[in-house]
């Protein structure tokens, strides 16, 4: 979880099935506490990620530009990172 995240609110979300199974086993080998501590986790994760994107488009703008659709593509290629 986040650094100073208290306030909580309870969703419904559709998932798919093997990432359900994902959640339970990670509940289960005690990588998390519960199958919403999960979630959270990747959701914060992806946040951080959407944070970086905009930052980094930002320092790209002072130096000539952002990135294109290819060379993102080839970074998160070299990464080892999906692009949602």
């Amino acid at each position: 979880m986040m650094v100073g995240m208290t306030a909580k609110a309870k969703i419904a979300v559709t998932l798919p099935e093997e990432l359900v199974q994902a959640a339970r086993a990670a509940v289960r080998s005690g990588r998390a506490a519960s199958v919403s501590a999960y979630v959270a986790s990747a959701l914060a994760e992806r946040a951080k990620l959407d944070d970086l994107d905009g930052l980094l488009d930002e320092m790209l703008a002072g130096t000539g530009g952002s990135l294109t659709v290819a060379e993102r593509e080839a970074i998160d290629r070299e990464a080892g990172w999906h692009r949602a």
